[in-house]
């Protein structure tokens, strides 16, 4: 009985085009034009956090550097070295796991295939992930070939560390940095991605995901999936903050009215609550952090936040007392971990606030 296997969504939808790659635009035009005009450099680096498209736009300028129609930024993606790049078995494009080849032996066994000619290919290219974690002399080894490269050689790095490369290394690469994409882009992708594959969504839940992957596209993918899992295909609110574990903004929202009106009872009540959810009480810290912070920024420039709760809130407290919450807040999620538990330290917190 034959099976179909699962795909995850991070490999199904990973770009097979610049035109699909999210976010990145300035890297994305520089590579375009060199493409473009023929204006091609030996050796380029790609740095950023996980997740954000660092091999995937390496593979999509391989692709372009190999395509059979000639060199451009727009790759025709249907002659054989294309698709073989897609499926990553393209015998010119040579990618290698650096944080498992650290050895200089191995770095010395790659390298000296590196003057012979590609096989198929107008290029032989290496590309090399988490480069950082060479060691000393592998990065040696690499840095005469960087010094001298054969015509036929490009080397794409990629690594989450660049400060731990030596300065010999940078100066010889062209370096590009891959920032960390918005919440709103994340969310914008995921919706598209939901929609072609025709799960139903509450938007809302997309921000709240969006928002969990902290700038990482495939973090996010990856949520979506343990997200589609747990509510059986459809995305909710509800299902992402059980899953990830979120903390419920009216409970937030309680803790800071339960402050101003200067009520004890209402705020241990609040703690009672989170904990018959098993809320993370550090999260619901950095949570009163953010609103404390939004606070902060409606006092600064008013109407800043069209939300009524944050305009009642403003009136009530004074900036300098929005600073103090803020301060005694971030103060008490630093020691948090360092309480008997958790939540004694959450309500600790909460009467210092009070007090």
């Amino acid at each position: 009985m034959s099976t179909s296997q699962h795909l995850a969504l991070a490999r199904k939808w990973r770009p097979q085009t610049f035109n699909e790659v999210v976010g990145q635009q300035h890297t994305l035009k520089a590579l375009e034009n060199a493409l473009n005009n023929n204006q091609l450099h030996h050796a380029y680096l790609f740095t950023g956090t996980r997740g954000v498209g660092k091999t995937t736009i390496a593979r999509n300028f391989a692709k372009s550097l190999n395509c059979e129609q000639g060199i451009s930024s727009t790759a025709c993606g249907t002659c054989s070295n294309c698709e073989e790049v897609a499926a990553n078995r393209f015998v010119d494009l040579i990618e290698v796991d650096a944080a498992s080849k650290t050895k200089v032996e191995d770095t010395r066994d790659l390298l000296e295939k590196v003057h012979y000619a590609p096989s198929k290919g107008r290029y032989k290219i290496y590309l090399i992930d988490e480069v950082h974690m060479l060691s000393g002399h592998s990065f040696n080894a690499l840095l005469k070939t960087l010094e001298e490269p054969p015509e036929h050689v490009k080397f794409l790095l990629a690594t989450t560390d660049p400060q731990k490369l030596p300065a010999t290394i940078l100066s010889r690469c062209l370096q590009f940095h891959l920032t960390p994409l918005s919440s709103n882009a994340i969310s914008e992708h995921l919706s598209t991605i939901l929609q072609a594959e025709s799960h139903t969504f509450e938007k809302e839940a997309l921000t709240l995901l969006a928002d969990s992957a902290k700038g990482s596209l495939r973090d996010s993918l990856s949520l979506l999936e343990q997200a589609l899992a747990y509510g059986n295909g459809h995305i909710s609110v509800d299902h992402v903050q059980a899953m990830l574990g979120l903390i419920d903004p009216s409970a937030l929202n309680d803790i800071i009215d339960a402050l101003i009106h200067q009520d004890a009872n209402a705020l241990l009540a609040s703690s009672e609550a989170l904990a018959s959810t098993g809320a993370d009480f550090e999260q619901a810290l950095a949570d009163l952090l953010e609103r404390f912070h939004t606070i902060a920024m409606e006092h600064a420039v008013p109407g800043k936040h069209s939300c009524n709760k944050i305009t009642q809130w403003t009136q009530s407290l004074s900036a300098e007392q929005t600073q103090l919450y803020y301060q005694i807040t971030l103060l008490g999620r630093r020691d948090c971990a360092l309480a008997p538990t958790a939540r004694m330290g959450f309500e600790m917190t909460l009467l210092r606030l009070l007090s």
